[in-house]
């Protein structure tokens, strides 16, 4: 069974930093494109970044976080990992990771057949 956990939500304050991780069960992540999303409440989800399997390169599927977050991952740990720095009260959402891309490419849809349940990141002082 494929699942995905999250982890390392929490309370920062303004400018601070957080790494979030993505542990991957019932299946080898090495394969796979893993992709970060987010959701404030009262807003879609929004799409943020994506790590390939293949090379190990990346999309940021949005402007909003470059230059400060980036994604990572360990496959012999079965786990991705986004770095967050320069947190910012906007970035307060609940945080998914996914898999299971149709063309498990960056490139390619943003359609994920697999989810996490989500780790909270709250950023106020």
């Amino acid at each position: 069974q494929v699942q995905l956990v999250e982890s390392g939500g929490g309370l920062v304050q303004p400018g601070g930093s957080l790494r979030l991780s993505c542990a991957a069960s019932g299946f080898t992540l090495d394969y796979y494109a893993i992709g970060w999303f987010r959701q404030a409440p009262g807003t879609e989800r929004e799409g943020l970044l994506c790590i390939n399997s293949s090379d190990g390169s990346s999309t940021y599927y949005t402007d909003s976080v470059k230059g400060r977050f980036t994604i990572s991952r360990d496959d012999a740990e079965n786990t991705v990992f986004l770095q967050m720095n320069s947190l910012k009260p906007e970035d307060t959402a609940v945080y998914y990771c996914a898999t299971g891309l149709p063309e498990n490419h960056c490139s390619g849809s943003q359609e994920y057949r697999y989810w996490g349940q989500g780790t909270q990141v709250t950023v106020s002082s």
